[in-house]
């Protein structure tokens, strides 16, 4: 079995709060091979940003560990980690690029900021010969370099910010929402060149976003999230072809273009992340197909071959079995 690149290990994220403690990632186990481009997805509040957060340790956890090919950089202060060696292995691509760049920054610059902080000494040749390399297989015209980032469009911010988060070539590439601000017709072309990217530089990718159809296109795995735990896991195929838990299913069922007569309306609100209790299944007073049980003892996490799923009743266990 090949050794995990990343691995989070019962990470949390507790907020205190004036009515008690936020759980917003709560006990995540989650690890990411070399070359593998792993899904995160969940409605909003679900914990998809502050894992994002933790992950790229812009704060730091609660608990839990953080480690990359089994070295741990969850005990590196956040506030040290920006200047800290480790940091080239990780990099992060924003959902909203115009937000992400420096109005004052010409592109280049933003482009070799990463380098000149965490490059070691490097010349002003060198500099520039990384700025051009990385425009150059981001597909980003040269011409542009000398521009401020509002006198580009929407994509071709999208690929400066790809070109910055590449320089230093990181193992570990995080995607939050990285296309979620683009016009359909450039989501295409950026998921493509995302996709060759990782070919051609052997990054693995933690893929976040609320939109299935594009997990579909760029991942190999897809863990989904709900209010702050991991509750299923799984190859992407496994997941579209046979969901094991109830709230994957009604996700999937609401994909645009989905029929509506198989549409899965979920009945309620979502369980309060203060306090929770740990006997309930969080799922629980919105799931089509709770019992008691489900109310007295949480599921754990479960495996049934490559699929990971955290249900009293998963969805997938007679096929599984038969």
């Amino acid at each position: 079995m090949t050794a995990p690149l990343l691995e989070l290990e019962n990470l949390e994220k507790i907020y205190p709060t004036g009515t008690g403690q936020l759980h917003a990632v709560d006990g995540v186990n989650l690890s990411i091979t070399r070359g593998e481009s792993l899904g995160l997805v969940g409605e909003s509040g679900c914990g998809k940003s502050t894992l994002v957060r933790v992950l790229s340790r812009l704060i730091d956890p609660t608990a839990g560990a953080i480690r990359i090919d089994g070295q741990s950089i969850g005990d590196i202060p956040a506030r040290r980690f920006g200047t800290h060696p480790e940091r080239k292995r990780i990099q992060v691509v924003f959902q909203d690029p115009t937000d992400s760049l420096n109005p004052q920054f010409r592109i280049f610059d933003s482009i070799a900021d990463p380098l000149r902080r965490l490059g070691g000494r490097k010349t002003r040749a060198e500099v520039t010969e990384a700025v051009h390399e990385a425009a150059r297989i981001t597909r980003l015209p040269p011409e542009l370099l000398s521009r401020y980032p509002h006198q580009l469009s929407g994509g071709q911010k999208a690929r400066v910010g790809i070109a910055r988060a590449i320089i230093l070539r990181p193992e570990l590439l995080i995607l939050d929402e990285p296309t979620s601000a683009l016009d359909v017709s450039v989501q295409v072309v950026i998921l493509k060149l995302l996709g060759e990217l990782r070919e051609t530089l052997g990054m693995s990718y933690l893929f976040v976003s609320h939109d299935l159809n594009v997990i579909k296109l760029v991942c190999d795995r897809v863990a989904v999230m709900y209010l702050g735990k991991i509750i299923e896991c799984a190859p992407v195929e496994e997941i579209f072809a046979r969901p094991a838990h109830p709230y994957t299913k009604a996700l999937l069922s609401a994909i645009p273009g989905s029929s509506e007569k198989d549409r899965i309306r979920l009945n309620g609100e979502p369980r309060s992340p203060i306090d929770p209790d740990p006997n309930v299944c969080r799922f629980y007073g919105r799931c089509p197909q709770e019992q008691p049980l489900c109310k007295q003892k949480a599921p754990p996490l479960t495996e049934l071959g490559s699929h990971t799923a955290a249900c009293h009743f998963r969805l997938d266990q007679e096929e599984v079995h038969a």
